[in-house]
């Protein structure tokens, strides 16, 4: 008899091990598409509790290593850093299923969302538009609070404070001609206030953060362990001399010419898919739902910062083109600030809406944009952990990353502005104005950051605490 084992028995132990591997990512995994609120700046912090303190699946200097990766690369940040961290500790399938886990919840419940908002009237009842308006405003507290202190982390000397300057400036300018491009329509003078009162939010966070203002002892403490300064740093300075050894535990087994393969051939496709909607234009070229998956998939690509900077810039892939109305567009941008979980989630919302439309089958459309939209972030950072498990040890790296980091952060405040912009909704608004239009909002934003910032406010009740503060608000502006 041959004391081999026979094939089912090797079969049978491989699926063990995958179950057991799959349970493991499922409890580590599975409450953070329903209980991460926030969106990106929240969630490194986030990440940074759960796996690095609590499960120790990665150190902190791997930590900033995978957040400069997915900030320096197109598309959802915190998703792409989510998806690295389950691919070091157990490879593509569990980094496959960790994005699943935290996706899904929140494109169920935007699909959700857009089926019943494509059955409503033309018109909401006004204090609707008081909840989404707060919703909004507490969601600006929330992110410039985690800007602040994510820049009081990236901040080790003058150089690295100019980095999150020139950051922050970059990705406003940015929209800024993406805005003059698209949105010429606007009112002047909206647009003037909007500015003006952006500036101002601009001005008070980069005050925070050049002040190296740290919370209180025994306040705020779920953000303690993020800031260093430079004269923190400055003790460490001789380490970047030296070389970065990297723990067979952190290591990725993964050849950077596997990683340049895939990185080529998403370009690749990238190019064919941008060429085809060239040459078939619509109408009477491809279907709607095609063009839906290009517009997703070239946002996708080519827009960086995250969901809160990528969510008001598709108003031009959607609503531009006539796809969307614009109501339905302020109605899902104010509420997936609620939601957990990814802001590209939003997409979801917006392919549903199509499809419905246009007279398709509104899965078919979900499907179509949660795709486009998600896929080319993760094929590239994939590609690219292969090259950067190349490159991670050398010495130079920690330099660069200091750097990547910095300017990273400063995208955080472009979020900040972007939704100060167009938080403040209401009837017959064609677009967002300004949450300074009201020096109500102004409140619930200053109640958010206040809260979070000194006495220990989650952002779910921060986000929450706006909503409820937007009902008062039209209880007392409608007695």
């Amino acid at each position: 008899m041959s004391t081999h084992p026979p094939a089912p028995l090797n079969f049978t132990g491989r699926a063990r091990a995958l179950a057991l591997r799959s349970w493991k990512v499922f409890r580590v995994n599975w409450h953070l598409g329903f209980t991460a609120f926030g969106g990106p700046p929240v969630h490194f912090r986030i990440f940074n509790e759960k796996f690095v303190k609590k499960t120790k699946w990665i150190d902190e200097q791997v930590y900033q290593e995978l957040f400069s990766v997915s900030q320096a690369l197109s598309g959802p940040g915190s998703t792409k850093m989510l998806y690295c961290i389950n691919l070091i500790q157990d490879g593509f399938l569990a980094a496959v299923f960790s994005f699943l886990l935290w996706s899904l919840p929140g494109a169920i419940g935007m699909y959700a969302l857009a089926v019943g908002v494509s059955k409503i009237n033309e018109t909401l009842p006004r204090p609707v538009y008081a909840v989404l308006s707060g919703l909004n405003a507490g969601t600006v507290g929330v992110i410039a609070l985690a800007a602040v202190v994510l820049s009081e982390k990236a901040i080790t000397d003058r150089l690295t404070r100019i980095l999150v300057f020139l950051g922050a400036t970059a990705g406003m300018l940015y929209n800024a001609l993406c805005n003059a491009a698209g949105q010429g329509r606007r009112n002047s003078a909206n647009d003037e206030e909007s500015t003006e009162m952006s500036s101002v939010a601009k001005a008070t966070a980069t005050a925070s953060c050049s002040s190296g203002a740290r919370p209180r002892a025994g306040q705020g403490t779920q953000l303690s362990d993020l800031p260093v300064t430079e004269q923190e740093a400055s003790t460490s300075s001789t380490a970047e001399s030296e070389p970065r050894i990297i723990p067979s535990e952190f290591r990725l087994d993964f050849s950077w010419k596997i990683g340049t393969a895939i990185v080529a051939c998403f370009f690749a496709t990238f190019v064919a898919v941008m060429v085809t909607r060239g040459v078939f234009p619509n109408p009477p070229g491809l279907p709607l739902l095609y063009h839906l998956f290009v517009n997703m998939y070239l946002a996708g690509t080519i827009i960086f910062g995250g969901g809160p900077v990528v969510i008001p810039l598709l108003r031009e892939y959607v609503v531009a083109e006539g796809w969307v109305n614009p109501r339905d567009f302020l109605i899902g941008l104010a509420l997936i600030q609620a939601f957990p979980g990814p802001n590209f989630n939003f997409a979801v919302f917006l392919g549903a809406l199509t499809a419905i439309g246009s007279g398709n089958n509104p899965v078919a459309g979900a499907v179509i944009a949660w795709v486009g939209i998600f896929s080319p972030g993760l094929i590239l950072v994939h590609g690219t952990m292969g090259i950067w498990s190349a490159v991670r040890s050398k010495r130079w790296v920690k330099a660069v990353l200091r750097g990547v980091n910095a300017s990273a952060v400063g995208l955080i405040y472009t979020a900040v502005y972007r939704i100060w912009c167009v938080g403040y909704i209401d009837e017959g608004f064609q677009y967002g104005k300004s949450l300074g239009a009201d020096p109500w909002w102004v409140v619930v934003t200053a109640t958010s950051y206040v809260g979070g910032r000194w006495f220990n406010l989650k952002a779910p009740a921060a986000i929450m605490l706006g909503a409820i503060m937007g009902l008062i608000r039209y209880g007392v502006v409608s007695a």
